[in-house]
């Protein structure tokens, strides 16, 4: 027998490499020290003698040296080397996995016992590569050829294939072959390859899929309905009974493409989804909810949602099992706890809730329907018609949803309808349809939301809106007859110079002029509803402006009216404009005097309203703060509900034509907000009407804001008689800059400025002016500007000056208010304002007034 067969037949393994012998260097130290003898016999007798105990002495030298090395561990003579290779050669041998290592020229040096047996080789000569050893079908060649060609390349693979007759045994076996190279300093080449039997590890794969496939099809076929959906509410798994139940067909749904939404209809879907997060845990609830069919009816289920939450609060994919609670449907509590439940929720919820039947009459309801219908429907509400708890505009459109209800839609849009009775009251009403069985009536649930308060809350913003719309409208308008009525009333003023009173024309002309004025009036209550007219408020007790205004509202009212004013006690002090408050007062008491044909009384009453009461007014107009009050009451006519919501409105009137413009209540209006207060107003036709003025409160010392009015109100008073002394004089010199894109009135005005001795330049915009300015050849006095102007304002213009280091004096003329326009400007900044539209008086008095000394 040759050695590798005894080697085999041993279980030995087979080595061929090729290991240094120990001879080979004893041989060759011998032979050096042979040729060194032989080349000190040869020397010269004189250089022998000397070199022989050197010799002698280096060689004894040599072999100290190495053996005190060899002591100390420094040096080893093969047999370590030859321990460690024994080692290695070990742990290869008694691998359980075959192992085999091939030279670059892909001959076998070394082959493990396991190695022979997994490839069927009885000894040495039998011994085959990878290559040989495995061969079969395509898919092993192509397997073993792979790894052939990462050996030369010198790269590492691994592959695995099955042999139907795999040696020894002959049976179908599953193997793994890796191929890796061997990494050393002289680059042999060498490549170790691994075979191992994975057959067993296979199966146990196979067996474990094999009952993973048996749990989902009993998963599938299960009586009860299983899905699972990700946080994000899509189904990711759905068994098929669910499926079916649903009308789903599980080929066509696959794995994706269905979401919560689209099989629980409503809130249902979200009821699953938002659960609250608890790091950690893992929730489980119970829902009763419907479920929607693919053709839009519902299946009333009950589901046990179970969901795992990671360590951050995130969930994971849901668990859920669903138990069909329908006609003929396996419920598993006792009826007796399912009733006594639906009864406690039925009757608690804050919705109004009521089943029909298929004719629209009420079966069943909850305690808050009582509540939201008792004057809607009479007595007991079961018996009568849905229909009848609702006005008689509403009832088809509620009817159609009472239909679409009794034929199973489970996806009905909700409707708003008002409620009969009285008060103007609204509800919300949404429809679901019952699965029914055959003795049951309920053929929908309705399920109602009092919407009373949020449609007046509606109704209010978007009278809001409303008014602030006409506001704008009305703001622009009188901006363009402002700048109208300003030509007109220079134009006049010019021709009343050149004609005396005993002339023909002089009465057309005055006629223009109080036309004019009159119109200007009309203007100025147009900007007083927009909120955009110049006010001039002041600290003030309301007290004290109501008794100087009461003999003025007497005449007012005439005899047949009488005037009743109290007075509250120590009232709050205000912040408000005089004249445009006691023009409110007025304009309530006319209404007042005009809604009581017969007669009657007029009540003015002032009052503190603490922010408690404010708050309790819960009026959205009335933010919670310390009020001052004036209500104006009569006892008239009242106002028709109809015209209530209107009766701010600019030109809205309900008098005859020719005896009111429509801007009274309007300008009231205007004035109020833009005082920074609200007007409520309470009417009863026939009854009469309150109008409430609230005003906020003045957060200061009262007295010391009369006293610093006081004082203030006399340096104006002194100011006011030394101008007037000096404004009988109306001539004046200085140059004056006329900035107004209105090309007329800049004429006129420019016309009479020079007549009272002005040299005026003339600039029809802002950067016309700033040409000017930059031309320097003229020295500006003064400059007279238009606010609203094409190109550039009159704020920008003024903001350009101060950038050019001019200090110049400033008038601005605007229709607009002082306020809406001086909170563009820069901080600090002092400015003039002359409303329009002015008289040539006006004019010349703010220019000399405002003139340099």
């Amino acid at each position: 027998m040759a050695e590798g067969e005894e080697a085999a037949a041993r279980g030995a393994a087979v080595d061929r490499s090729e290991r240094p012998s120990g001879i080979f260097w004893v041989l060759a130290l011998a032979g050096v020290i042979i040729l060194v003898a032989v080349g000190v016999y040869l020397l010269p007798e004189d250089w022998g003698k000397i070199a022989s105990p050197i010799l002698l002495a280096a060689l004894a030298i040599i072999g100290m040296l190495a053996m005190f090395a060899w002591a100390m561990g420094i040096a080893h003579f093969g047999q370590s080397s030859v321990a460690r290779n024994d080692l290695t050669k070990l742990i290869a041998d008694d691998s359980p996995e075959g192992v085999l290592v091939t030279n670059k020229d892909g001959r076998i040096i070394y082959a493990n016992q396991a190695y022979l047996t997994l490839t069927g080789a009885v000894g040495e000569q039998d011994m085959r590569s990878v290559e040989r050893a495995f061969t079969g079908d395509p898919d092993v060649s192509e397997a073993t050829y792979r790894l052939a060609q990462a050996a030369r390349a010198g790269q590492r693979l691994a592959e695995e294939f099955r042999i139907a007759s795999a040696p020894p045994a002959g049976t179908a076996s599953w193997y793994r072959v890796r191929v890796r190279p061997i990494a050393r300093p002289s680059g042999a080449g060498e490549t170790v390859w691994t075979v191992a039997d994975i057959t067993r590890e296979r199966e146990r794969q196979e067996n474990v899929f094999q009952e993973l496939q048996h749990a989902i099809d009993y998963l599938d076929h299960a009586p009860a309905g299983f899905f699972s959906a990700d946080p994000s509410g899509e189904i990711v798994y759905l068994n098929a009974t669910l499926a079916g139940w649903l009308d789903y067909d599980l080929a066509q749904f696959g794995t994706g493409g269905l979401t919560l939404a689209d099989i629980a209809p409503g809130n249902a879907g979200a009821l699953v989804v938002t659960q609250p997060s608890e790091p950690g845990s893992v929730r489980t609830e119970i829902f009763d909810i419907d479920l929607r069919r693919r053709n839009g009816t519902i299946m009333p289920v009950r589901l046990f949602h179970k969901i795992a939450f990671a360590a951050d609060g995130q969930p994971g994919p849901s668990r859920t099992l669903v138990i069909y609670r329908g006609p003929g449907g396996d419920v598993s509590e006792g009826l007796r706890a399912a009733e006594v439940r639906f009864a406690r929720f039925f009757n608690n919820s804050p919705l109004a809730i009521a089943t029909i039947d298929e004719n629209a009459r009420i079966v069943r309801t909850n305690a808050a329907f009582m509540r939201l219908f008792k004057e809607a429907l009479t007595g007991d509400a079961p018996g009568h018609s849905l229909l009848d708890a609702v006005v008689e505009r509403d009832r088809e459109g509620l009817s159609k949803l009472t239909r679409l209800a009794m034929a199973g839609r489970g996806d009905i849009e909700p409707a708003e309808a008002s409620l009969a009775g009285q008060g103007s009251r609204s509800a919300r009403f949404w429809f679901a349809p019952v699965d029914r069985g055959e003795n049951e009536k309920e053929a929908a649930i309705v399920y109602m939301i009092d919407t009373t308060e949020q449609r007046t809350l509606q109704e209010q913003f978007t009278q809001s809106q409303k008014m602030n719309a006409v506001g704008q409208l009305a703001g622009g308008v009188a901006h363009d007859f402002n700048n109208v009525l300003g030509v007109i009333m220079l134009a006049a003023d010019s021709l009343l110079g050149s004609h005396k009173p005993g002339d023909p024309a002089f009465q057309d002309i005055m006629a223009i002029k109080n036309n004019a004025n009159r119109a200007a009036n009309l203007v100025r209550q147009l900007l007083a509803f927009s909120r955009r007219q110049t006010l001039r408020p002041q600290v003030l007790n309301l007290n004290d402006a109501m008794s100087d205004l009461s003999m003025l509202l007497r005449r007012l009212l005439g005899e047949k009216v009488a005037l009743e004013v109290v007075h509250g006690r120590d009232l709050w002090p205000v912040k408000v404009d005089v004249n445009q408050f006691e023009q409110v007062v007025m304009n309530l008491t006319v209404n007042a005097r005009d809604a009581m044909a017969d007669g009657g009384k007029v009540i003015i009453r002032t009052r503190n309203v603490p922010i408690s009461e404010a708050s309790a007014l819960d009026r959205s107009e009335l933010p919670p703060a310390d009020y001052v009050a004036v209500e104006v009451e009569d006892n008239g006519s009242g106002i028709a509900p109809a015209v209530l919501d209107k009766i701010f409105e600019p030109f809205f009137t309900t008098k005859d034509v020719g005896k009111g413009t429509g801007l009274g209540l309007s300008t009231v209006y205007g004035i109020v907000k833009q005082t920074g207060g609200s007007i409520l107003v309470h009417s009863v036709e026939g009854k009469g009407t309150i109008f409430q003025i609230f005003l906020p409160r003045l957060i200061e010392p009262a007295k010391a804001a009369n006293a610093d009015g006081a004082e203030a109100a006399a340096g104006q008073a002194g100011a006011a008689a030394a101008k007037a002394k000096e404004m009988l004089d109306l001539t004046g010199r200085g140059r004056i800059l006329l900035v107004e894109d209105e090309e007329a009135l800049r004429a006129l005005s420019a016309r009479t400025l020079t007549a009272r001795g002005f040299e005026v330049i003339e600039a029809g915009s802002g950067i016309e002016a700033l040409q000017i300015i930059d031309d320097g050849q003229n020295e500006i006095d003064l400059v007279v500007s238009d606010v609203v102007m094409p190109e550039m304002d009159g704020p920008t213009l003024l903001k350009e000056m101060r950038k050019r280091n001019s200090q110049t004096r400033i008038i601005f003329v605007s229709g607009y208010a002082e306020e809406a326009f001086a909170k563009n400007m820069p901080e600090g900044e002092e400015f003039a304002f002359l409303p329009k539209p002015f008289s040539m008086k006006q004019l010349v008095e703010a220019v000399k007034s405002n003139m340099k000394p």
